[in-house]
């Protein structure tokens, strides 16, 4: 079992090598995923709870008052 861990793993890292214009892709791929995950969250969704309240006890009460509310 491990000796097949192993022989995918080196497949796998024998390809990655052995690419030219895949580690160009590869990295554009990274890039988009760097500006998804970081700069779209940065400029769109601010803290609000860092914002509104002061404390953590503050943010845990509205958190669970808002879990844990009733729907009529």
């Amino acid at each position: 079992m491990i000796t097949l861990i192993k022989r995918i793993i080196g497949f796998y890292v024998e390809g990655f090598r052995s690419m030219r214009l895949g580690k160009k892709l590869w990295a554009i791929v990274f890039i988009k995923l760097f500006v998804l995950f970081a700069v779209i969250k940065l400029l769109f969704f601010p803290n609000v709870l860092k914002e509104n309240f002061q404390s953590d006890e503050e943010r845990s009460s509205y958190i669970l008052d808002q879990l844990t509310q009733t729907k009529p």
